[in-house]
């Protein structure tokens, strides 16, 4: 792997790999959780006005047939914590994915015609999630699981405040943040003229430094429920706690704990809940940790009155963690080393965990991360269960 800033302060990440493909993936330290209550939903709209037009390719399809008809790949997406866009293209073609790319960052226009447009596409998409309970439980959860860290806030923001962004609010919000002391640009693939190719296409100049402000998010004191009603057939029921981000040495161990719960079909709260007792169809656990808070969750859909016994078995689970054994611990570690290292033989997942990683402090602790996993023991699966899975929020959407 090699690292490099280059004099305007953009920082590029090339990770070699004998692949026909390479994957160049651009990621803007910026996501929902640096607005301000005036700028819920704004990273999210810039992600989406970045594809309508540039000075040099005025419209979507200008952008997209520039990738397509070489038969690439490209794709965007916005988190709490940043905003990702990639192309993936044969390498002979390493060049146009550069020029594209740069060209969405450095020349976007943002009409006013095509920003007044999109406001219309972005409160579709809130309204499909907030029409859909399987996406929606999870922003009842985390706007109750978090007190003061802005995760509390759906990365989509707010229908009031997307309707009144003005032009003028989105190129200030891009301008403050779309520098490239801001950026970090990862290659992944067998291309030699990587480093001179951005340069010569990321020329774009220095921005002042982002000041970014530490939430400390108090410890749960109690447990606490949320319910919504809804016309549904099932009830969607997510149960989170709040854990550690990336860096923490805990973060590795929930990530054991989330093998031995949740792995696919084998995981113990699958087995005990659907595969022994039927209690539920969609059942699974999630372990997040990001560079600034980190939760763990379990989730189910079941018939409304299957919910306290599903509850009851869930809070088992946890207990039962203090009397794992050494097969449980075993198994838990190769799961999450096949698994991770299978996602890797994609580039483009390569190009997306350097990104991540170089977020969260160095993208060389993604090479660390199985060593990391291997070194968990029971006694540290049994304390980080003991710490963490105290007091729960639970959110519940409730069907009929």
């Amino acid at each position: 792997m090699n690292k490099i800033t280059l004099p305007n302060g953009l920082t590029v990440i090339y990770e070699k790999k004998k692949t026909n493909s390479v994957v160049i993936e651009i990621m803007v330290k910026v996501g929902s959780n640096l607005e301000l209550p005036s700028e819920r939903g704004v990273s999210h709209f810039i992600e989406h006005m970045l594809f309508e037009g540039t000075t040099k390719r005025p419209t979507n399809w200008h952008i997209s047939n520039e990738i397509e008809k070489i038969g690439g790949d490209f794709n965007a997406y916005t988190t709490n914590e940043r905003t990702c866009f990639y192309v993936k293209i044969l390498k002979k073609h390493f060049k146009i994915g550069v020029d594209v790319l740069a060209d969405l960052i450095q020349n976007s226009m943002f009409k006013t015609s095509e920003l007044e447009k999109e406001k219309n596409v972005v409160i579709k998409e809130i309204d499909m999630i907030h029409d859909e309970p399987r996406y929606y439980q999870w922003d009842l959860l985390l706007r109750n699981l978090f007190t003061k860290h802005p995760t509390k806030n759906p990365v989509y923001g707010d229908r009031k405040v997307i309707r009144g962004l003005t032009r003028e609010k989105v190129l200030n919000y891009f301008n403050k943040y779309y520098v490239p002391n801001n950026i970090v640009i990862s290659v992944v693939g067998d291309v030699k003229d990587w480093k001179q190719e951005i340069t010569k296409k990321f020329t774009f100049e220095k921005g002042k430094d982002i000041k970014r402000v530490s939430v400390k998010e108090p410890l749960a004191k109690k447990c606490t429920i949320k319910k919504e009603k809804r016309n549904i057939a099932s009830t969607y029921a997510t149960m989170g706690f709040k854990t550690v981000p990336l860096k923490h040495k805990d973060s590795y161990v929930l990530e054991v704990i989330n093998g031995i719960l949740g792995r696919g079909q084998s995981g113990k709260m699958f087995t005990e809940i659907r595969g022994k007792r039927g209690l539920a169809y969609d059942v699974g656990t999630q372990h997040i940790a990001e560079p600034t808070y980190g939760y763990f969750a379990v989730y189910a859909s079941v018939d409304k009155k299957k919910l306290p016994l599903a509850k009851k078995m869930i809070l088992a689970e946890f207990e039962k963690l203090q009397q794992i054994t050494e097969k449980d611990l075993k198994e838990s570690k190769t799961y999450i080393e096949g698994e991770y290292l299978l996602e890797l033989e994609d580039s483009q997942k390569v190009a997306d965990q350097l990104l991540f990683y170089e977020q969260a402090g160095d993208a060389k602790s993604m090479k660390r991360f199985v060593k990391k996993i291997k070194q968990v023991n029971i006694s540290d699966v049994k304390r980080v269960a003991k710490k963490y899975f105290k007091n729960y929020t639970m959110a519940i959407v409730e069907g009929k």
